[in-house]
């Protein structure tokens, strides 16, 4: 059964919040990450694991991540059958609402090689690329994750901050592209028609996420969002910025614009796969649109932080969620691109409407044209989120 329009995505809790405030604390946090004592070695920050004589873990993740029984609120069945079948008990906190916040909240530990009190996090992969980068994060052992190198999407293996799967492991995964109100306004094909297109003019909105905005535009000026300079950014900003100048673009938003979309208040945007899908369930009108140029592909990754003591339980819940069956029944409640092979078969079995969805089981023509925005180093992220905020008045 699909569920309705959640209030805030993870995607959107993200990127709602982003603006002056959210790049004053982009600006502190990379500040803070070159500081002395910040960056960690595997060497220098060794951690213990006690799992084999401790069964429990604590599982920080973002709200609504996880699927919830319909009849009682209280119990999450996939999870309580991980419980039952390993007898690890879990903590399950939705404490990430932010990838910045809640880099806030464990910063200090994390530099200082401390315990955070958690298992596993769940982050976007430009936070797990930075802390990646720091040293922050434990190397998971292939041998206690099989499923992940058996079941893990091709288009999502070997990813350029962790190009061994061994420091992050996607929860869920989405696409960023256009979308259109079919009631309001005819098809919409292409980047260049939604920021050009004489009859949209007013009634387009973009996301504030940075590398989803940029990537799609990226794409269409001809660049590769996944590898691209400092002058091919700024030759896309610039269409971006005439699309502002002219009030092509009514405004930029986090995943608020579905509403509007919706009600078609705007005609169209450039918006995220998880949160049309659940617009179309109610108005097939609304629709995806994966241009030619491009998607954006993105991911939450689970991760183990430095100085966590379950490891190998955790490494047990991460490679029960690449089970085939257990996947398609996550991917039935949140409705995001489920990132385990095997899971499409086992979907039938639930609901076929969402199995047949490419949103949520993209086929390879969906996924050919999908691509993973460039990891960048600390200098380069303070350099294009400052220019992006700069066009887009935040």
């Amino acid at each position: 059964m699909r569920t309705p329009l959640r209030p805030l995505s993870r995607r959107g809790l993200l990127s709602g919040t982003l603006g002056s405030a959210a790049l004053l604390a982009l600006g502190g946090g990379l500040a803070g990450c070159g500081t002395k004592g910040a960056q960690q070695t595997e060497a220098g920050c060794v951690s213990e694991d006690l799992s084999g004589t401790e069964r429990k873990l604590v599982f920080s993740n973002w709200p609504q991540y996880l699927d919830v029984d319909e009849k009682d609120e209280s119990k999450r069945p996939s999870l309580d059958e991980f419980v039952r079948k390993t007898g690890i008990t879990v903590t399950y906190t939705e404490d990430i609402n932010d990838n910045n916040e809640f880099f806030g909240k464990v910063q200090h530990q994390l530099a200082a090689c401390q315990s955070t009190d958690r298992d596993i996090i769940v982050l976007s992969d430009w936070m797990a690329a930075r802390m990646s980068r720091l040293g922050w994060i434990q190397k998971l052992d292939p041998a206690n994750i099989p499923n992940v190198r058996a079941n893990l999407l091709p288009s999502l293996l070997d990813r350029s901050f962790d190009t061994e799967n061994r420091l992050s492991i996607p929860w869920q995964s989405g696409l960023a592209g256009l979308a259109y109100n079919g009631n309001v306004t005819k098809e919409l094909r292409t980047v260049d028609e939604l920021l050009t297109r004489p009859d949209l003019k007013g009634r387009v909105t973009a996301l504030s996420e940075m590398r989803d905005t940029m990537g799609l535009l990226l794409g269409a000026a001809g660049h590769d969002p996944a590898n691209f300079t400092s002058a091919q950014f700024d030759d896309a900003l610039t269409t971006l910025k005439k699309a502002v100048d002219s009030g092509q673009i009514r405004r930029f938003t986090g995943n608020d614009y579905a509403p509007d979309l919706a009600k078609g208040d705007i005609a169209a945007c450039i918006g995220w796969s998880g949160d049309v899908v659940q617009l179309s369930g109610a108005d097939e009108k609304v629709r995806f649109v994966a241009p030619d140029s491009g998607v954006m592909l993105y991911s939450d990754n689970m991760m183990v932080p430095n100085k966590a003591t379950h490891k190998a339980n955790a490494e047990q819940l991460i490679n029960y969620y690449y089970e085939p069956a257990v996947a398609a029944r996550l991917a039935a409640y949140v409705n995001y691109i489920c990132p385990v092979k095997g899971a499409q078969a086992e979907m039938e079995k639930i609901d076929p409407e969402l199995a047949a969805n490419p949103l949520i089981f993209p086929d390879e023509a969906l996924l050919s044209k999908s691509t993973l925005f460039m990891a960048l180093d600390e200098k380069q992220e303070k350099e294009y989120e400052g220019k992006f905020q700069q066009v887009i008045g935040a």
